[in-house]
This record gives C-alpha cells, sequence and structure tokens, in this order.
C-alpha cells in the first residue's frame, strides 16, 4: 500500500552547500599550513644535521691531523664538542658501544645523572689511535620541540581562521541563492509567479533565476490549458448527460412501460448519475480544491449497492448496508460516490460468490468482501495508478479506480486503509477524519 507522504530528507552522506564551502575552506587551510609545517619540520632537520655533520667531520679532521702533529698543542676549534683520543693499547678506556664504530657520524643517546641527553658522535681512527668528538644534542632538540609546538599550534589558529574564512564566504556565496529559493518558494503559492531574474545580478544566479523563470512560465501556461480543458470537457460531457437524464426520466414516466424497458432505463440512470458525480470528482481533482457541500453517508452507501445490485445478473452475492444511520459528512454527495463506489465495485467484481458488507459508522466506513483476499504484492501497489490486482484476470478496468480514491483521501484529508479480512476476503475502511488534507494509506 503507498504510505505516508513523509517530508524529503537529504540522503545519508550530502550535506549542504553552505556546510560543504565551509569544509572546503576548513580542510584547504587545514592541508595548507599542514603540509608547510611538515616541510618546515623536514627541511629544518635535514639542513641541521648536514651542518652538524659536516662540522663534526671537519673538527675531527683537524684535530687528529694536529693531534699527529703535535699531540700537546691539539685543540678544538667547534664550540660544545667533547673529545677523546684513545691509542690502540688504550682502546679499551673507551666506552663499550664506541668501540666498534666505524668511520663516520653516528647518533647516540645516554643518561647522566639520571638526565636523558643525545649527541651526535664523530669517530675517525688512524693506525695508531682512535679520535671521538661528541656534541650534545639536548638543547637542540628541546628547541625543536618548541618550534614543533609553535608549529602545531600555528596549523590549528590556521585552521580556525580558514573555518571563519570559509563561514564568512559561504554566508557571502549562499545569500543570492537563499534570496532565491525564498523568492521562489513565495511565487509558488500565487497562480502568477513573480519574476525573479529582476532581482539578481548578470551572474550564475542570475542566469538560474532566468532559466526558472522560463520554466515557470512554461509550467503555468500547462497548467493553464490543462484547467481550460477540463472545464470544456466538463461542460460538454455535462451537456449530453442532462440530456440523457431528461429524456430517460421522461420515458420513466410512462406507466405503460414493460418491465424489461424500465429496468434498461434505470440502468442507463444510474450511469448517467454515476458519471455526473465522475465527471464533478475529476473536476475538483484537477483544480486541487475542495467543493461545498454536505451528503449522508449511508444514504450514498444505499445508492451504490442498489446500482450494484442492479448488475449482478445471476451471481450469487449478497449485498448489504449496517451499522449507523445518519451519519452527514462534509463534502459532496459526488466525491463520496466516487471515493465510496469504487471501493464497493472492486469487492463486487472480485467476489465471486457470498456477501460484500458495507458497515456505516460515526466516523468510517467499512467495505467487507469475501472474496479471493489480498496478496503481498497487491498490498504494495494497490493504489497505483494503472495497477490491475493479480485477480483481476480478463476482467474489465484500466487500474485508475483507487488511484483516484487515493486522490479524493489527499484533497479531503480522509484515510484509507485495505486490510485482508480475519477469514476470508478484503476489508477496505474509508475514515472522515477532519485534518489537515494529509492522506494516509496504509496496509492495517
Amino acid at each position: 500500500m503507498p504510505e505516508v507522504a513523509a517530508p524529503r530528507r537529504r540522503p545519508p552522506g550530502r550535506r549542504r552547500l553552505r556546510t560543504r564551502i565551509i569544509v572546503t575552506f576548513t580542510l584547504l587551510g587545514f592541508c595548507l599550513t599542514g603540509l608547510f609545517a611538515y616541510a618546515t619540520i623536514v627541511l629544518r632537520t635535514r639542513v641541521e644535521n648536514q651542518l652538524l655533520s659536516d662540522a663534526l667531520n671537519r673538527n675531527i679532521d683537524a684535530y687528529a691531523g694536529a693531534f699527529q702533529r703535535d699531540p700537546t698543542n691539539a685543540t678544538f676549534a667547534f664550540e660544545g664538542v667533547k673529545g677523546w683520543v684513545y691509542s690502540l693499547d688504550k682502546l679499551g678506556n673507551a666506552p663499550e658501544e664506541w668501540r666498534s664504530l666505524a668511520d663516520g657520524i653516528h647518533e647516540r643517546s645516554g643518561a647522566e645523572n639520571g638526565q636523558a641527553f643525545a649527541y651526535k658522535l664523530a669517530v675517525r681512527r688512524t693506525p695508531t689511535h682512535s679520535f671521538y668528538l661528541a656534541y650534545d644534542l639536548t638543547q637542540t632538540l628541546q628547541g625543536q620541540d618548541q618550534q614543533n609546538r609553535l608549529l602545531i599550534a600555528t596549523v590549528v589558529v590556521f585552521t580556525l581562521l580558514a573555518l571563519v574564512l570559509g563561514w564568512w564566504s559561504a554566508a557571502r556565496v549562499m545569500a543570492p541563492v537563499s534570496d532565491l529559493a525564498q523568492r521562489l518558494r513565495r511565487s509558488g503559492t500565487s497562480s502568477d509567479p513573480e519574476a525573479l531574474a529582476t532581482h539578481f545580478a548578470e551572474d550564475e544566479v542570475g542566469e538560474l533565476a532566468k532559466a526558472l523563470d522560463d520554466y515557470a512560465g512554461r509550467l503555468t501556461e500547462v497548467v493553464q490549458r490543462d484547467r481550460e480543458f477540463n472545464a470544456d470537457v466538463s461542460h460538454e460531457l455535462r451537456t449530453p448527460l442532462a440530456v440523457i437524464r431528461g429524456a430517460v426520466e421522461l420515458l420513466l414516466s410512462k406507466p405503460d412501460l414493460d418491465d424489461r424497458t424500465r429496468t434498461r432505463l434505470q440502468r442507463v440512470q444510474r450511469a448517467e448519475l454515476q458519471c455526473t458525480d465522475l465527471i464533478s470528482a475529476l473536476l475538483l481533482l484537477s483544480r486541487n480544491e475542495r467543493a461545498v457541500g454536505q451528503c449522508d453517508v449511508g444514504k450514498v452507501a444505499q445508492q451504490l449497492l442498489d446500482n450494484h445490485r442492479a448488475q449482478l445478473g445471476g451471481k450469487p452475492l449478497e449485498l448489504r448496508l449496517e451499522g449507523a444511520s445518519g451519519v452527514m459528512l462534509d463534502a459532496p454527495e459526488s466525491a463520496l460516490a466516487v471515493a465510496l463506489g469504487n471501493l464497493i465495485g472492486n469487492a463486487v467484481k472480485y467476489t465471486q460468490t457470498g456477501d460484500v458488507i458495507v458497515r456505516v459508522f460515526p466516523d468510517s466506513v467499512e467495505v467487507a468482501d469475501s472474496g479471493p483476499g489480498l496478496s503481498p504484492e497487491d498490498a504494495a501497489k494497490l493504489f497505483e495508478r494503472g495497477y490491475r490486482g493479480t485477480h483481476a484476470g480478463h476482467s474489465q478496468g484500466s487500474g485508475i479506480g483507487l488511484s483516484i480514491v487515493r486522490r479524493l483521501c489527499a484533497l479531503y484529508g480522509w484515510d484509507v486503509r485495505v486490510r485482508p479480512g480475519e477469514v476470508c476476503g478484503v476489508v477496505a475502511t474509508l475514515s472522515f477524519n477532519p485534518g489537515d488534507g494529509q492522506f494516509v494509506a496504509s496496509q492495517a
């Protein structure tokens, strides 16, 4: 069965355009500042390591050369560097982890007086001595940590600035779009839509406004032609129907009619009345407006049952009316006759034997039959336009009757429900709930 028309929701993962602009600016700011900070750290580390390694290599080479020339006057020319020289026979006095190191620059770490520290160690070996130069990196690493924290803070600040800039830019960019949406929403409530393009500049939004004006003009023209066509058809059809009604009433007034002729004339009279009601209901649907009127629900139901009872022929089917009497409905008789007539007509059409019972309650009408029942496929598509049930077979009909019922319910704020019967058949309930004009159709 068709379900309650719910407000449209954005699919998961789809954000508003304003949100996407803000997120884009924020991510752009974060990525740019993050890449800049990362590049700064990498470049600084690489330059510092290269400079320090070159300095250590120069100092250890200079010290080794000076030591070989005059061991007593060998000095360091590099501030912050400590040096050690071990002859081959005293290499065991060197720290154990230094003894196996090859020539070059090595990064080492250790602890002194409970304090952790890191240093770079330059190693040079000669046939007679081993030279070691150590440069303390503790202060350098502390400076790097401070700089890293500063860079992280910079990334956060610039990301927040990008967020603010994105928020401001989104407001500026989306202002004309929001204005267009509001004007379009106001224009949609009027039969004469407001021109939109005159309120916007010659930009993309202005082009969109022009396209919407053109679309609204063509749509208004189509709707106007449709209304004129419906009005013309309604007028032209009512004229011959009125002639038929008058002729039938005149013929039925003759006392010398035989029963067979009278029965056929009464059938024509019922068909004329049904056509008149249907034309009135369809005209209301085409205009999407409620007609003013009042009708007796029980009386309309009895007339509909009488009409279908006269068309049963030899079909072993009993039509009964039960329930309350004098239930008045604030709606024209034609609308109720079309809606309830389709429900009764379906019950009579698909019930081959047994009974069709119409029960009138103070706020609803129930049509119960003893037919073949309701399949899950029928329950899901019963009110769709053009759908014919699985039990339709070769019966006549285009499958639009229940679609008209659904539209009438939407117009008058009624409620139609269809469910399987307790034992067999189908139970259709038409409720007359005063409300906001919303249509509810569901399987109980």
